[in-house]
């Protein structure tokens, strides 16, 4: 690629820098040498700030669907209700031990109560709807509202929370608010809201510090049971500030960023990193109600269409389905490619033939390659660790330490381990002392549980590469390892676009083996069925499987070794389950749940006898 293909967009980042310190004990160390600026004291400044500074520009946009207009929120009247809101939140009594808990998706209304109660130093606790809305035994929201205890419950309307509502109802004495005016069990949203305001509500402000506790945010459980992650203010401005001196193009950039978004914010990239870069940088946030599913997407297309961004965020899920619609939109394609800055890929690394597609395209229809980039980290980093501020070569780099964040790198098998220390790190888990202990190493660096490699061991601001957790990879009978996350991503590439996600198999054995989470309509488009074809006749369709066999086939050339490739494939035809803890609000895969839960599809994968796998072809 071409400094001229790729155009100036270096202009919109600072140069990447970093410093290796490299340990007696083997270990290294990575940082920055920009410091870290000044923060905010918290995030309620920022509201106040651009309330004063830019009064009538639109803070939170949203619509109920593509055909109605979008309903518009000011920086002037979200402080006055959040104003209103928090007198109604200290009224009540709510507090670190009686939190606000929010259980629907985004909204309006979500963001202007989460807010509220943080102005007034209330945490709030976003717990992802899937948990009440697609749960069959609500375990793991009856165990969150256990340990929360909260104080008030939000729900957009109680009919469609009914079931988890009465599963919860015995474990708290929280009052039930309601987004829907005719909800007669529950106090309406919008009466709090026009809530007097009372002079305790500037004393509460004025009483936030760095170390109030803003948010109890659950980790994804894709290593156990969810744990409530303590963030502070502090942890989320100076994430902000570090996230500001890397994307250099933010400070005069103002009422100019538009962000249209999906990711839920029970999440930290959609809460902390997405929500929180409009507010820091009174920007426009437009709450997208699509999001990268079948029957969903649309919206968001639609939504697209509507408000172009000036930053592009999605999975990879959400990239390879809007990759199909700039092939079939031509004048989506030129206003995406013309207006938007860059795009913006996480929660998993981005498969390369996406990038490749999405970079042809920016080529034939610009001139250029719409730059992308990426970051790392968690919900307990809040979660920037490392940004790729700069113009990566290939998909998968998560970048160099943001500004006072370091890095320890330490041996582990044949990997390099990464822990995380500095203020954008939680204290740790609430109520949870033991688990709090366990999270962080002798020299107070959190043990996120990641391997990375760096791209070039002598040039360290060249960025690192995601090297898959370190608990996932196995070896074969031979000795030889299996890197989980490296060899997933190759097979979703080379079985594209048929496999929606992989879970790798084989611990133990002589050979390494695919359970495959199919694109259901791809895989009908592909046998040339109806939509309303059933997904057992659609995944043993002759043509289905045949492709799959030749992706085997082809994977196997790219990694001929017994730990690059697999010699079979099973297709699933049950989804990723929530409850069985099988997938998260942002896709990942918890490998070790899938594996566990559905010991008989592996047991099946393994029996020779079997005609349900699939072979590599050849």
């Amino acid at each position: 690629m071409t400094s001229a293909a790729r155009g100036g967009a270096a202009s919109l980042f600072a140069t990447p820098r970093t410093i290796a310190d490299r340990r007696l004990d083997g270990s290294i160390v990575l940082r920055s040498p920009e410091p870290l600026r000044g923060s905010a004291r918290c995030i309620g400044d920022w509201l106040e700030q651009w309330a004063q500074q830019t009064p009538d520009a639109t803070f939170l946009a949203e619509r109920g669907n593509p055909e109605t207009p979008w309903v518009t929120v000011t920086y002037r009247q979200a402080l006055r209700q959040v104003r209103a809101i928090g007198s109604w939140i200290l009224a009540e009594g709510l507090s670190a031990e009686r939190p606000l808990a929010i259980l629907s998706d985004n909204s309006i209304d979500h963001a202007l109560l989460a807010l509220a109660a943080q102005h007034v130093g209330v945490p709030s606790a976003a717990i992802s709807p899937a948990y009440s809305l697609m749960s069959k035994d609500f375990d793991k929201l009856k165990s969150m509202i256990a340990l929360l205890q909260p104080g008030a419950i939000y729900v957009s309307a109680t009919k469609p929370f009914a079931a988890a509502l009465a599963a919860i109802k015995p474990l708290h004495g929280a009052q039930i608010i309601s987004g829907h005016a005719n909800d007669a069990d529950a106090r309406g949203f919008r009466a709090i809201a026009e809530t007097a305001e009372t002079p305790d509500v500037a004393k509460a402000f004025a009483a936030v510090t760095p170390d109030t506790i803003a948010k109890f945010l659950f980790t994804s459980g894709s290593t156990g049971t969810p744990k409530a992650v303590i963030n502070t203010q502090r942890m989320l401005t100076s994430s902000q500030q570090a996230k500001a001196q890397t994307w250099t193009f933010l400070d005069p950039a103002g009422s100019d960023l538009v962000i249209l978004d999906w990711l839920p914010w029970s999440h930290t990239f959609g809460a902390n990193h997405n929500f929180n870069l409009v507010l820091r940088n009174g920007g426009s946030l437009y709450i997208d109600g699509g999001k990268p599913a079948p029957g969903l997407f649309a919206t968001s297309l639609a939504n697209l269409k509507s408000v172009m961004p000036t930053v592009y965020f999605n999975v990879p899920r959400g990239f390879d389905m809007l990759i199909t619609a700039l092939r079939d939109d031509e004048e989506l394609r030129r206003r995406f490619f013309s207006e938007v800055k860059f795009a913006f890929y996480a929660g998993a690394a981005l498969p390369q033939n996406l990038w490749d597609a999405l970079e042809e395209l920016s080529i034939r229809t610009v001139g250029r390659a719409l730059p992308m980039v990426s970051a790392w980290g968690s919900t307990e980093t809040s979660p920037l660790a490392t940004d790729c501020h700069f113009l990566a070569e290939r998909s998968g780099n998560i970048g160099v330490p943001i500004p006072g964040t370091e890095l320890k790198l330490i041996r582990s098998g044949d990997k390099l381990e990464v822990r995380v220390r500095g203020p954008n790190v939680t204290p740790g888990y609430w109520k949870a002392p033991e688990l709090t202990k366990q999270a962080f190493d002798d020299e107070g660096f959190y043990r996120i549980g990641d391997a990375v490699k760096l791209a070039d061991a002598d040039r360290p601001e060249r960025g690192l590469f995601f090297d898959g957790r370190v608990a996932e990879d196995f070896k074969l009978n031979s000795g030889t390892w299996v890197n989980v996350g490296t060899l997933r991503l190759a097979g979703i590439a080379a079985l594209a676009p048929l496999a929606q996600d992989i879970v790798v198999a084989g611990h133990g054995g002589d050979e390494v083996r695919f359970l495959v989470f199919p694109n259901i309509a791809a895989c009908r488009t592909h046998a040339g069925l109806p939509e309303a074809a059933a997904a057992n006749d659609v995944l043993t369709h002759d043509k289905v499987r045949t492709a799959i066999a030749q992706g085997l086939a082809k994977l196997r050339q790219q990694g001929p070794n017994s730990s690059g490739h697999a010699t079979r494939a099973l297709l699933l035809a049950e989804p990723p389950s929530v409850d069985g803890g099988e997938i998260t609000d942002k896709g990942y895969i918890n490998q070790r749940a899938v594996l566990a839960r559905r010991a008989d599809a592996v047991a099946r994968l393994n029996d020779d006898a079997s005609a349900e796998w699939i072979a590599c072809a050849g």
